[in-house]
């Protein structure tokens, strides 16, 4: 049934209305004489507070708002890959060709289209017995994923028909499911609403990690499949353009990018670089493995708050299908201001910052929707969604609320330094401040896969790094030359694994990504160097001589050798540091 009621009070994006008995919480409603979508929020009696996901100026009491009868809710099925969509799941592009630059009031477009045929492929039979999560067909929906069309997860039953092979809309009927209540029909099309996340069998732990090609974030602090990420840094640091090469490089079947209230630049550098870039997995352009969610500084802040879950419901959609999704957030801080300014609204009493006391339960609630699952279905499948949220504390503060909370719930934090950015140091993760709760989970992995040494040696360059720090301290005060020998080989250790092994290039065609054996044996060779430079200075050589040894040029020059040719010149480079620090 549906309820008709009436605004009352109108306070930007919130508004009240009565006459709303018989409705519910979250229950997605349309406001005014536009229809404009709005979402409830509060219930007290017959009185709703609505969160409207568009401007509501101009609106007046009186006017009346109607329920839908259900959530907030997103559109899953062919035609999302390759999309890009607002906050609230509406395709930016067809809006434009219908209403122009500018999006108008209330318009109306379907989040995917109704007209479009499909190429369906069953690969089920009629009899046979199916429940929520079983794969009944595909789809080849871009030239990168194959969509597979599946049992929504609350049916279950005897498959009665199915469609032939042939091309078919995402609203025609494709097969009719035989359920203890009757016959049900499935479509290629399923909604889901934003706010529930979608069920699986298990979570298991996070042991594999998501591999990005980025030395710093793989060898030094790794995050795993199904695993979360925070990169928190100041105004300019790099935050955006991180998540950019993630996005490009990880280890990931899907990519869902939510432009969450950045700046309307920033989005439109993302817009217009990722159709062209190209994949480099398959060769074919990235956007046919991509999902972008755009809502930028200048949309309504009440659909800012909605973006973070539609992306993720979108995430879990293709994790149910068995693929790896990493999803981009950028940036939580825009998120967690849309939900202040809201708070603020309905009068609510502000917690620290004046953000609302529900802050670090909300940021919870979006984080944990994240992991590595067995999903729903008579064939179990392991897959996973990893978040990497950026997040913007003013002015750097990293002591501000949204990232404590999120360090809190996020178990890997790439803290970003703008004076490392500054001197184009990227990735300019700070070594000092970083961290990841992965490394012990993924340690089995790596040993098996790259070498038993990967943690020694990844612990022994921490160390090094740390001891670098206490001495810098010390060089400010009194020069290097005042430094013991060994320190000094130490410092010039040090200075290898930054420049030569933190520091990437992100636009050379070698450098850009760094396999994991790659990453291994270039820290190996510097820790060699480390090793050696110290026996040497033990046997009484100078320790200028050790420094100045001519094969540091080509440990600098390690990244830049291609994979192919790169396991026979480390061995040489290696065999050279032995020889030329034993001749000392």
């Amino acid at each position: 049934m549906i309820t008709e009621g009436k605004i009352i009070k109108i306070a930007g994006p919130v508004i009240i209305a009565d006459g709303m008995r018989g409705t519910q919480m979250y229950e997605m409603v349309k406001v005014g004489n536009d229809k404009l979508i709005g979402e409830i929020i509060e219930l007290e009696g017959d009185t709703a507070t609505i969160q409207v996901y568009e401007e509501t100026a101009g609106m007046q009491p009186g006017e009346v708002v109607e329920s839908t009868g259900g959530p907030l809710s997103v559109e899953l099925g062919p035609g999302i890959i390759g999309s890009i969509f607002d906050g609230i799941q509406r395709p930016l592009v067809n809006i434009k060709m219908l209403t122009g630059d500018y999006i108008e009031r209330g318009v109306d477009v379907p989040s995917l289209s109704k007209d479009k045929k499909w190429k369906f492929s069953p690969l089920a039979q009629a009899g046979q017995k199916v429940q929520g999560g079983d794969v009944i067909g595909e789809v080849q929906e871009t030239s990168s994923v194959v969509q597979k069309i599946m049992v929504p997860p609350t049916l279950s039953g005897t498959l009665k028909s199915i469609v032939a092979d042939g091309e078919y809309t995402v609203v025609e009927d494709i097969a009719e499911i035989e359920t203890d209540s009757g016959v049900e029909k499935v479509q290629m099309m399923q909604k889901w609403p934003v706010r529930k996340g979608r069920p699986y069998k298990a979570k298991l732990d996070p042991d594999i990690p998501l591999v990005t090609g980025q030395r710093a974030q793989d060898t030094f602090f790794p995050v795993a499949k199904g695993g979360t990420a925070a990169i928190p840094g100041p105004f300019g640091s790099g935050k955006t353009v991180t998540q950019q090469q993630l996005a490009k490089w990880a280890d990931a079947d899907i990519i869902v990018y939510v432009g969450c209230g950045e700046r309307g630049n920033e989005m439109t550098e993302v817009l217009k670089e990722f159709p062209e870039l190209e994949d480099p997995k398959t060769g074919k352009p990235l956007m046919d493995r991509t999902v972008l969610i755009a809502n930028t500084s200048n949309m309504p802040v009440a659909a800012r708050e909605a973006c973070v879950y539609t992306g993720i419901t979108i995430a879990e959609y293709f994790r149910d299908q068995g693929y790896d999704v990493a999803l981009m957030a950028d940036s939580t801080s825009r998120w967690a201001e849309a939900m202040r300014e809201i708070s603020g609204r309905l009068e609510e009493m502000p917690g620290e910052e004046g953000y609302p006391a529900y802050l670090a339960s909300r940021l919870a609630q979006f984080y944990e929707r994240a992991g590595r699952v067995t999903t729903v279905g008579t064939e179990e499948k392991v897959s996973s969604v990893s978040v990497v949220g950026a997040v913007s504390p003013p002015g750097g503060d990293l002591s501000e609320p949204v990232t404590q909370n999120t360090l809190r719930i996020c178990k890997v934090f790439w803290a970003l330094d703008a004076s490392l950015a500054d001197k184009r140091h990227f990735p300019s993760i700070d070594w000092l401040q970083s961290y990841s709760l992965y490394v012990d989970s993924v340690q089995g992995w790596w040993a098996g896969s790259v070498g038993d040494e990967w943690r020694a040696t990844r612990d022994e360059a921490m160390v090094l790094l740390q001891k670098e720090s206490e001495l810098q301290e010390i060089v400010q005060l009194v020069g290097p030359d005042a430094l013991p020998d060994r320190e000094r080989i130490t410092l010039e250790t040090t200075r290898m694994i930054r420049e030569d092994f933190l520091q990437q290039n992100a636009y050379h065609e070698v450098d850009t990504y760094c396999p994991p054996n790659k990453q291994f044996q270039m820290l190996k060779t510097i820790i060699l160097y480390q090793h050696q430079a110290t026996a040497a200075l033990e046997r009484g050589a100078p320790s200028a001589d050790i420094i100045n040894v001519p094969v540091k040029e080509e440990i600098g020059r390690m990244k830049y050798i291609p994979e192919e040719e790169f396991e026979t010149k480390v061995k040489e480079i290696q065999d050279e540091i032995i020889k030329q620090c034993g001749e000392v």
